[in-house]
């Protein structure tokens, strides 16, 4: 599929406007932030993905109310679907892998010849999976797994904290150092000037790169911003925000397809805050469109 396809499908708003702070403090253990958060472990199964546990706690889900933690030279803004930001508790922990899926784990579970991938490479995520893919994945992993845990996508509640890791910034901290985006194909094009001097050649790439190839965030997980787009589990809703539960939403019961979440190299990287929503149909592929698992214990 081409890019233009992919542009149309992107359903992003970037307005500014006034943000309605909604919801009351839930009781729980505040989420850790990056100033007391301890040495990060990583569990391994036996297929190879790593794990790191996400504690319960609450956060302000949606537009973040803080500017960005660094100057950029772009406006940083939120479209209307992500407002109002509200509070959302997280009342169970559960453990996030510290990377998107790679290939090399995608055949392992799915066969070695079977790799939908546009940009190949073991290491690299395996992307141009449909929704529906990942289910049948998931199905398949679930069945060969036998260590005591249930796999699944994240709800996007469950992402978004595990992207902002205790922080209120709207990238979660600077943008070079934790995202591979698309800008430094705008400024080849005239259209951008933004460089990313932590790429070898001073501009992002428009290719996917090996997981954990840039910074983690403040809870040690990796890619989740850039690189490619996750899906989530959740129906989209515009409006969903204006009435969801407090307590681990589960998303609307239906909607216009399925949620994505974090940008990836085809975006601009003021597409990459971790509270930008997308959403594409369930059979929609691209090869900017991947994912990551939660795992929880039977």
């Amino acid at each position: 599929m081409g890019q233009n396809k992919a542009q149309s499908w992107l359903c992003v708003l970037t307005l500014t406007g006034l943000i309605v702070m909604c919801g009351v403090a839930l009781a729980s253990e505040p989420p850790r932030s990056p100033q007391d958060a301890p040495a990060v472990k990583y569990d391994t199964n036996a297929l190879g993905m790593d794990f790191v546990e996400v504690p319960a706690g609450e956060f302000m889900m949606g537009c973040s109310a803080e500017p960005p933690s660094e100057k950029l030279p772009f406006p940083t803004s939120c479209g209307k679907e992500e407002k109002p930001a509200h509070m959302v508790q997280i009342t169970k922990p559960f453990e996030i892998q510290k990377t998107e899926l790679t290939q090399k784990q995608w055949q392992a579970v799915m066969g070695s010849g079977n790799n939908p991938s546009a940009h190949k490479g073991e290491d690299l995520p395996v992307e141009q999976v449909t929704f529906t893919q990942v289910q049948d994945y998931i199905t398949k992993l679930n069945a060969k797994a036998n260590d005591g845990y249930t796999y699944r996508l994240p709800t996007e509640a469950e992402w978004e904290y595990a992207a902002r890791a205790g922080t209120k910034d709207p990238y979660a901290g600077p943008i070079h150092e934790s995202a591979w985006y698309n800008d430094g194909q705008a400024a080849a094009r005239g259209t951008g000037s933004f460089q990313n001097t932590n790429s070898p050649d001073g501009f992002s790439v428009a290719t996917t790169h090996p997981g954990a190839s840039k910074k983690p965030n403040a809870w040690g997980i990796y890619d989740m911003r850039g690189n490619v787009q996750e899906w989530v589990q959740d129906w989209y809703d515009p409006t969903y925000y204006r009435n969801s539960p407090a307590a681990d939403p589960q998303g609307p019961s239906s909607g216009d397809g399925r949620v994505v979440r974090g940008g990836s190299y085809h975006v601009y990287p003021w597409l990459t805050t971790v509270s930008v929503r997308a959403y594409f149909p369930e059979e929609y592929d691209f090869n900017d469109v991947g994912f990551r698992l939660v795992r929880v214990k039977k």
